[in-house]
């Protein structure tokens, strides 16, 4: 593409050549001569004096730039709508249905679905436009999936949940697994029946190897917008809100409720039964045991407010130093005991 039509696909303004040929992008450290990059991050503009590439994408207010540039509200969402543009998803070398699938007779497919080899569909199960279900899915009795969406190979959906528009699962992810409910009698356990389903709402995306569990009554939800990295587990009952994101190795316990707009960093534990408000970051590795309030940052195991928990820390760090001033305090008060005592004995 001519960089005058990069400018007017992105609705940006062109400052320099028109017509540079891009015929790629790039990372600003790494771009070649002919490719487009970005910058977003004030720590990469030492890379404009060194870089390879032809043109870049900056902000609006970003300070001179001598590279031929176009000025965009926000250039790193700029560079991903180009990428797309550069490289578009590949779509699956297979159309409309294998013949290896196996489909229940009373199955309800609409329009333009594509179903890839060795994928299994249950009875009474709907599937919505243009959705893509890639070898492997296994897709249970009395299931609805919505339109748009993608199944990447060896997803597992279970008995009767629910998958709005525009989902994306990826591999080996499980949706709809049973609960972890067992109640102690006697020197064993009884399973208690999870009967529930799991409720996934539109334009969310679920990462690889994630188990989210049916609600033992109800549903577990994934509502609008949520964004769940790999390897994330969900219990019976949780309710995520919209526009959550959680990243790798988290877990989250049984009828905790999740707020909107909540970031879950990486390999954070949640405690049942609890609440995190809105807009609340959870910062990696933190253990939350108790509830959350809203647009707080909580750090830490167990986790307090951040702040307190730095403070905690900092004495932590300082624990050696701390007891070597114990151990000479003590000291110094033995000491003044025995003058003390010394002192009394005399006057006696």
């Amino acid at each position: 593409m001519h960089l005058k039509e990069i400018a007017q696909f992105l609705d940006g303004e062109l400052v320099g050549d028109p017509d540079i040929i891009i015929t790629g992008v790039a990372k600003i450290e790494e771009a070649r001569k002919g490719e487009l990059t970005f910058l977003a991050n004030p720590k990469y503009f030492k890379y404009l004096e060194t870089t390879n590439a032809s043109a870049v994408l900056v902000s609006k207010d970003s300070p001179p730039v001598t590279l031929p540039h176009i000025k965009l509200p926000d250039p790193y969402i700029g560079f991903l709508n180009i990428l797309n543009k550069f490289y578009p998803a590949e779509k699956p070398k297979f159309n409309g249905i294998h013949t290896s699938a196996v489909l229940a007779t009373d199955v309800k497919l609409a329009e333009n679905v594509t179903i890839g080899p060795l994928v299994y569909i249950g009875d009474k199960t709907e599937i919505g436009r243009n959705t893509i279900i890639y070898p492997g899915c296994i897709i249970l009795q009395k299931v609805k999936i919505g339109d748009d969406c993608i199944l990447y190979p060896n997803v597992t959906i279970r008995d009767g949940c629910k998958v709005g528009d525009r989902v994306i699962i990826h591999n080996g992810t499980v949706i709809g697994s049973d609960g972890f409910g067992f109640a102690p009698h006697g020197d064993g356990y009884v399973k208690i029946p999870q009967m529930g389903i799991v409720e996934i709402e539109d334009d969310v995306e679920i990462g690889a190897n994630c188990t989210i569990d049916r609600a033992t009554m109800g549903a577990t939800m994934i509502k609008r917008g949520c964004k769940i990295d790999n390897l994330v587990q969900i219990a019976h009952n949780v309710v995520v809100d919209e526009n959550t994101v959680i990243a790798a190795q988290s877990g989250i316990s049984g009828s905790t409720k999740v707020g909107k707009k909540v970031t879950i960093a990486g390999q954070v534990g949640i405690v049942g039964h609890i609440k995190i408000g809105d807009g609340a970051i959870l910062a990696a590795k933190s253990g939350v045991s108790k509830d959350v309030p809203a647009n707080e940052v909580w750090f830490g195991y167990p986790a307090h407010p951040i702040m307190r928990q730095k403070k905690i820390e900092a004495c932590v760090h300082n624990l050696p130093e701390m007891v070597k001033k114990i151990h000479t305090l003590e000291k110094m008060i033995l000491n003044l005991e025995e003058k003390i005592k010394e002192l009394s004995h005399k006057n006696d």
